[in-house]
């Protein structure tokens, strides 16, 4: 994929993002490249690796909020039996 016409990192999902990445990682490894290409191809990669940590680290927010949520849950029910024993 030419650097012209690759879609835009934020049209990508995580899955496409981290597959052209790992396609640019392959490239890069080869030493086929020309500098410029290369370098064209480096720069995207850093894009794409941004994009991938900026989606990972949302991912995380959401995870830890829900977690959060659930053991805040957990705690008001905890509460509810507790209040039942003792009244029981």
């Amino acid at each position: 994929m030419s650097e012209g016409n690759a879609p835009s990192p934020e049209e990508l999902s995580f899955g496409e993002a981290l597959e052209e990445l790992e396609g640019i990682v392959c490239a890069l490894e080869s030493g086929e490249l020309e500098l410029e290409e290369s370098l064209a191809r480096y720069e995207r990669g850093v894009v794409l690796l941004r994009l991938l940590q900026a989606k990972l680290a949302d991912a995380e927010q959401k995870v830890t909020t829900l977690v959060g949520e659930l053991e805040l849950e957990n705690e008001d029910e905890n509460e509810v039996e507790d209040e039942g024993e003792k009244t029981g």
